[in-house]
């Protein structure tokens, strides 16, 4: 009786990442995550340190933030083992996608919104001719605050579209579309 035998040869495929664009999307989502991070941290410290109630929106956009970062740092390493595939990034990148744009949405609401919006406060001016140096400070604190908040929006509107962008750009590695 003759014996067969069986040979089975598996291949891996191997995925060719644009590297420009991929270490372009890692410096602007760390600078974006970093700098809502450290902005919502502050914003954190001044509401204790003021005796306020904490906004929902602040401790969700740190923890939003330090997941993306976290979630750069696997992509890291996958990239350092040669291990990258298209469906993690795809996933990781979906979901920080909904997180980002939920915290979007209800920061513009908080800044925007309506009446008593923080938006409101940061156009509003000092009331007296004369302005003492108290009034000067206070009024100082106040539009330090706004730019904050401000900053904040922005980098929250670059985050969400880069986290778009590399779900694009995923797809598209797993389509080999990349010239």
């Amino acid at each position: 009786m003759a014996t067969t035998e069986v040979i089975t040869v598996q291949r891996r495929r191997k995925y060719h990442w644009p590297e420009a664009q991929l270490n372009f999307w890692f410096v602007i989502m760390i600078i974006s995550s970093s700098v809502v991070l450290g902005i919502f941290a502050y914003l954190t410290s001044v509401q204790n340190s003021l005796k306020l109630g904490i906004p929902w929106i602040l401790p969700y956009m740190i923890t939003t933030s330090a997941l993306c970062i976290i979630f750069i740092i696997i992509l890291l390493g996958l990239i350092s083992q040669q291990q990258l595939l298209p469906g993690v990034v795809v996933l990781g990148s979906f979901i920080l996608f909904v997180l980002w744009l939920t915290g979007l949405i209800e920061t513009s609401i908080q800044l925007y919104g309506p009446s008593g919006a923080i938006n409101s406060y940061c156009n509003s001016r000092p009331n007296t001719q004369v302005i003492d140096s108290q009034q000067t400070a206070v009024w100082l604190a106040n539009q330090s605050l706004c730019t904050d908040w401000r900053a904040a929006f922005a980098f929250e509107i670059v985050g969400t579209i880069f986290l778009l962008w590399i779900m694009v750009m995923a797809y598209q590695v797993n389509r080999d579309d990349f010239d």
